[in-house]
């Protein structure tokens, strides 16, 4: 992989340990509005990226299908959003919006909260690897520039997401430094997810669309299941709603000026 690539990949991850870093910055707390801002934002960049830079480029790779174009996409789509249902289902972990609910217990807890983040971590490196799979292979359209505006929006919206888990770490008494570890080791699974994903579609070219929507369904699952219950629920939801549009046009942007 060339240097371009491995630093796409590493850009998320990136954003992920900033956000975790803002441990040695903030309070103990977020506050709830702060929270709904930071997660509506994150589930608009992840809508966007969805559509410009997921299923945009599906569609478009199978435009030789005719009338059946869309069958790549659509079943990608599902079977994205299939497999995240199921590691939903097998892994342990709280939801997001269980976060502050019930009583804490400590190491078994921390570690119910980093999974969970873990998990959402999983289709966002398959959708960098992806993208950038696309990119080697020369034949989805997908630019160089594309890919990285994708690992820039997603970087973008791992930053509150690193500080969403670091966070409430330390406000249940864990240190500083651990907190911040924990933050950064909750986005490793994502250069691993991309790179994996980079490896595998490199030899199955053919289902490029297939992937590429796949990684769409994924994201969107987390968006639909975690992020928009957290942002919409109670209080400030309006401040949630803004910061989605924010976030989704953030990305927009990205992906038009950059692909």
């Amino acid at each position: 992989m060339s240097t371009d690539v491995i630093l796409g990949i590493l850009i998320p991850f990136a954003g992920t340990s900033l956000g975790a870093a803002m441990v040695f910055v903030l309070k103990k707390n977020i506050s709830a509005s702060l929270q709904k801002i930071l997660t509506g934002f994150a589930a608009g960049v992840m809508v966007a990226a969805s559509f410009w830079s997921l299923l945009e480029p599906a569609l478009e790779s199978s435009e030789g299908m005719g009338a059946l174009s869309f069958v790549p996409a659509a079943v990608g789509f599902l079977v994205g959003t299939g497999f995240l249902l199921l590691l939903d289902v097998v892994t342990p972990h709280i939801h997001m919006n269980d976060q502050e609910e019930g009583p804490r217990s400590g190491l078994k807890r921390t570690t119910k909260l980093i999974l969970a983040v873990t998990l959402h971590n999983i289709p966002e490196g398959m959708a960098v690897g992806v993208v950038y799979a696309g990119f080697l292979s020369g034949s989805s359209g997908i630019s160089s520039a594309g890919a990285l505006a994708l690992a820039l929006g997603i970087a973008i919206q791992n930053f509150p997401e690193g500080a969403i888990v670091s966070m409430p770490l330390r406000a249940e008494g864990m240190n500083k430094g651990r907190t911040f570890l924990f933050g950064v080791l909750s986005g490793v699974v994502e250069p691993i997810a991309a790179v994996v994903t980079i490896l595998a579609a490199g030899a199955v070219v053919p289902v490029m669309p297939y992937l590429l929507a796949f990684a769409a369904g994924a994201m969107m699952y987390v968006v639909v299941e975690e992020l928009i219950p957290e942002m919409s629920e109670g209080e400030h939801s309006n401040a949630g709603t803004i910061a989605f549009s924010l976030g989704f046009v953030l990305m927009m942007i990205l992906d038009v000026t950059l692909g």
